[in-house]
């Protein structure tokens, strides 16, 4: 009995020890994003700390100097679609939340224009700009040919 006993023990602290492994690993390595507006509501807590926030870039702001790989830009929430297709706005919503990105060091994303989606993953500092470390670009939802005339 006592060696059946220690065989149990040992295969118990081993499954734990397993176990305590893979749940670590899955709460380091998953991350999440947060949308402009959740952000936005949250900005004093996340000033100074690394967050990836979601949003969809904002027209009339973009600077690129290739020269010092620096890429600046606003992003902006996304509008919310409905059934009828039509964004509902509430009546207290003033200005849209909105962050300044500033990206250093890295090449422009392929994919990088006005109105597309990004997820931007960088310091947020206290003034509401985020110094973005990783700037990622998502495809369109729909493919739609460009027009040749």
């Amino acid at each position: 009995m006592n060696k059946k006993y220690k065989f149990v023990v040992g295969v118990a602290l081993m499954t734990a020890a397993i176990a305590y492994l893979i749940v670590a690993a899955v709460r380091t390595t998953s991350e999440y994003y947060l949308t402009v507006n959740e952000a936005q509501q949250r900005r004093t807590e996340l000033a100074g700390q690394m967050v990836r926030v979601a949003g969809r870039v904002a027209p009339g702001n973009i600077t690129w100097d290739a020269a010092s790989l620096t890429l600046a830009f606003s992003i902006v929430q996304p509008p919310q679609a409905t059934q009828t297709g039509v964004q509902k706005v509430a009546i207290n919503d003033v200005a849209p939340a909105s962050f300044r990105v500033i990206a250093r060091g890295q090449p422009k994303p392929d994919m990088f224009a006005v109105g597309r989606d990004v997820i931007v993953e960088g310091r947020l500092g206290a003034d509401g700009t985020i110094e973005a470390r990783q700037v990622l670009t998502s495809c369109p939802s729909k493919y739609s040919p460009e027009k040749t005339s």
